[in-house]
């Protein structure tokens, strides 16, 4: 085992992502390490809506997506309490990839992400932020698989 200082956590308000959430705090208390959470809001999702229809409670698409970020983050702070420091991050662009360059920028020595255990077809279409950040990484990836329905 290697030292680890810093530890990064995405995460997306899932179910999944929960689960990745309480192993990455599990591991930032046992290293005594700093949690970098981390949500994305896919710039690609709001630059694709027209702005038209009515969204959420909020003015538009892209304040619902960051609002969804900071109760994630919320949730972050609530698993760690007072045992584990966390360093919060709201940012845009294309997740997978702000989510790469991030864990340079802070140095990590650890990713944690979660994913939904999907059938082959779907994979073979769509992928996941996850199947990219741990196939692009240079850094560690911890991938935290969560079972989904049938």
């Amino acid at each position: 085992m290697f030292d680890i200082d810093d530890v990064l956590v995405a995460t997306d308000g899932t179910v999944s992502s929960r689960d990745a959430v309480e192993l990455a705090v599990q591991q930032a208390k046992a290293q005594d390490a700093r949690l970098h959470a981390i949500y994305v809001v896919d710039s690609e999702i709001y630059d694709a809506y027209s702005g038209d229809e009515y969204v959420h409670d909020h003015e538009g698409l892209e304040a619902a997506l960051e609002q969804e970020g900071e109760d994630a983050l919320d949730d972050v702070e609530e698993a760690a309490g007072d045992d584990v420091e966390v360093v919060r991050v709201l940012r845009h662009g294309t997740p997978h990839e702000v989510v790469l360059r991030y864990a340079d920028e802070a140095d990590v020595e650890l990713v944690v992400m979660g994913t939904e255990s999907k059938p082959d077809e779907y994979r073979s279409i769509l992928g996941s932020v996850t199947e990219r950040v741990a196939r692009l990484s240079e850094k560690p990836v911890m991938v935290v698989k969560t079972q989904g329905e049938e």
